[in-house]
């Protein structure tokens, strides 16, 4: 079962979405460096259809996407969770941060309209570092998936 710890909403996971954050524990992927340890332990309020409910009742107004933040340990409930937002809440993009390589087989990619993949590596950076090993995804118009990573990428003159 997907379990959350908390929410927040951000500006800068998504490029130019309103993203309500909604932070998974029981993470498996203990990558080292991990700035968020306290979602390793199975801990936190159960996540599901009714969870969703409520945070669209409180935020529809606010946002343009929800992000799943983690949920390795269950893969196929995080995509129940985003065939159910697509379904009820049309009007709302999904995204998942996964720390695997790939999107496993039984996910289907197209249920997000974002998909960021890789385990924090310490000596590559995270996403905002060209050096990056994580990338970020988003679903075009007609399927198939671009790599937006250097959005996070500052310019300097």
């Amino acid at each position: 079962m997907l379990k959350y710890v908390n929410t927040d909403v951000v500006f800068q996971e998504i490029p130019d979405e309103v993203t309500l954050a909604i932070n998974i524990s029981g993470c498996p992927c203990r990558c080292p460096g991990c700035h968020s340890h306290y979602l390793w332990d199975d801990v936190g309020l159960p996540l599901n259809t009714s969870a969703i409910d409520d945070f669209v009742g409180r935020f529809s107004t606010d946002i343009t996407c929800i992000s799943f933040m983690g949920g390795d340990a269950d893969p196929k409930g995080v995509n129940l969770l985003a065939q159910y937002i697509h379904e009820e809440y049309q009007g709302l993009k999904v995204a998942w941060y996964t720390g695997r390589i790939r999107v496993p087989a039984i996910v289907n990619k197209q249920d997000f309209d974002y998909i960021k993949v890789g385990p924090y590596i310490r000596h590559l950076g995270p996403l905002n570092q060209p050096t990056t090993n994580q990338r970020l995804y988003r679903q075009s118009d007609d399927g198939t998936f671009e790599d937006i990573t250097y959005r996070f990428w500052r310019k300097t003159s």
